[in-house]
């Protein structure tokens, strides 16, 4: 099967910060009285946006405005945790979306990041040599969390590619059940953090140079 488009999941995939969100995570529930396994954390916060996760997490029913509070206190917990690690891209991301650029194999990010995390990325991880944002797929309020295809459908959309010429990246549990739903032609699952994957018999990657590229079309 060629592939003519390519979309990635960012966080675990593109930049591998599972274990900065974990750690924040952490911080942000002991702030707040509740503690997860890390079992318990792949099952409700890997893959899921932020609306879901503490939705579900907290106890009593949040409005609107409390959920958005609470995001934005993790998110600054996040991100002040990212800044003091030296933020780089995935190993072999830069040079493999420097031969999607070459080869005009269009291609995005689908994130269930929100709009001030993917700014942030885009500000400190230099995404703009490599991604138009207008383009990229995020957080914003709409959509049903992974594993609902409806991210990667957006994304899909956006680049105009059928879902079956599609090759998606992904680490999560949840991600890889979302693109499974989105019916593309090929995942290929990122293994940033250990996790278990066997019930999948996709090609697993730890580095971009991995990925086999005869399987892309050629103009």
């Amino acid at each position: 099967m060629t592939i003519k488009g390519v979309v990635f999941d960012f966080n675990g995939t593109l930049f591998w910060d599972t274990k900065l969100h974990n750690e924040a995570w952490d911080i942000f529930l002991e702030k707040n009285g509740i503690r997860l396994t890390d079992r318990e954390k792949v099952e409700k916060i890997h893959g899921k946006n932020n609306k879901d996760i503490i939705g579900n997490l907290f106890p009593k029913q949040l409005g609107n405005d409390e959920i958005s509070e609470l995001s934005t206190e993790k998110e600054r917990i996040y991100q002040d945790l990212c800044l003091k690690t030296e933020m780089q891209l995935a190993p072999g991301a830069k040079e493999f979306l420097s031969f999607l650029m070459t080869e005009n194999i269009p291609y995005t990010i689908a994130t269930a990041s929100d709009l001030g995390n993917v700014n942030f990325y885009f500000e400190y991880l230099g995404l703009n040599s490599f991604f138009d944002l207008s383009k990229v797929i995020y957080d914003d309020g709409s959509m049903l969390s992974k594993p609902s295809p409806q991210i990667f459908q957006r994304a899909i959309a956006i680049i105009g590619i059928k879902e079956r010429d599609i090759l998606i990246f992904e680490d999560s549990i949840s991600g890889i059940m979302a693109a499974e739903n989105a019916g593309v032609g090929r995942i290929i699952i990122v293994d940033s953090n250990g996790n278990d994957y066997d019930r999948w018999n996709y090609q697993k990657i730890t580095k971009f140079s991995e990925v086999d590229k005869d399987i892309f079309a050629k103009d």
